[in-house]
């Protein structure tokens, strides 16, 4: 699924295109770190090449962990993926482990980020030519890795919110999200809008602790208010990974040990 996010970029997010839904690896995954037999991974990391027209070692996956740490894709990175084997799947160095986030402003490199529930972030800076991705699960959104991107875009390339467009991929939605109280307590205790990004629902006995519908999107558009986007700027796609799992994948219908959606960015010449 390709995203109108700007005339000098590819944006896209990767759908399943199977119809064996239950089976959680069947459809089209890139990402190797999740279990998936690496010969089906590379296939579909050659796919993914030769669609962006781009060689294996110029598409960026990082071993994301629910942290926070974004790394600038440079000629130095770009070097050390070119010098590893590509002949097997897309190669991978030690920068890139424990990676959630992305920023490059290097032409005909596809950076991203890989979910199955979680929020993709897609930021393009229209001034500096410059592209950022992340990985924003409910820790990432706590942990505010949206705004600390765009920190380090800055820092790296003189990026200004208001010049970002920021596009909200396929996550778990709103009306299925359910958390408990110790995901509620964290988003409270960082300033999050509680009365607007969550509601209580019954719990399923009356031995369980308190349950909440969170909304992700919402909570990211506000974190990104506030690093100073406009709203005009953001746009959410409004896909539920849990409801459309047919199309997309979700862990939470899944499980963990399951393909991943890929979503990414590469700046034309």
């Amino acid at each position: 699924m390709f995203y109108d996010l700007s005339p000098d970029t590819v944006a896209f997010s990767t759908e399943r295109l199977t119809e064996d839904i239950d089976q959680p690896y069947a459809g089209f995954n890139v990402n190797p770190f999740t279990g998936d037999d690496p010969t089906h991974v590379a296939t579909c990391q050659q796919q993914l090449a030769d669609e962006l027209h781009l060689p294996l070692h110029r598409i960026v996956i990082p071993h994301q962990v629910h942290g926070s740490r974004c790394l600038l894709v440079d000629e130095d990175l770009l070097s050390q993926l070119a010098a590893q084997d590509a002949t097997a799947s897309v190669p991978f160095v030690p920068a890139l482990e424990g990676v959630d986030g992305l920023l490059t402003n290097i032409p005909e490199v596809c950076i991203g980020v890989s979910t199955a529930d979680c929020v993709p972030l897609l930021f393009y800076d229209s001034v500096t030519s410059s592209l950022g991705v992340a990985h924003a699960g409910w820790r990432g959104t706590v942990a505010c890795i949206g705004h600390l991107l765009l920190a380090q875009m800055h820092e790296a390339f003189g990026t200004r919110p208001q010049d970002v467009h920021c596009l909200i991929g396929p996550c778990i939605g709103p009306e299925v999200y359910e958390v408990g109280e110790d995901v509620y307590q964290a988003f409270s205790q960082e300033g999050f809008p509680m009365s607007q990004i969550a509601r209580s629902i019954p719990a399923a006995s009356s031995a369980d602790s308190r349950r909440w519908l969170l909304d992700l999107w919402q909570a990211n558009v506000w974190q990104l208010q506030r690093a100073g986007l406009p709203l005009a700027n953001i746009t959410v796609s409004g896909i539920c990974t849990y409801t459309e799992y047919a199309r997309f994948f979700s862990a939470r219908r899944l499980g963990i040990a399951s393909g991943r959606i890929f979503s990414g960015l590469v700046l034309r010449r």
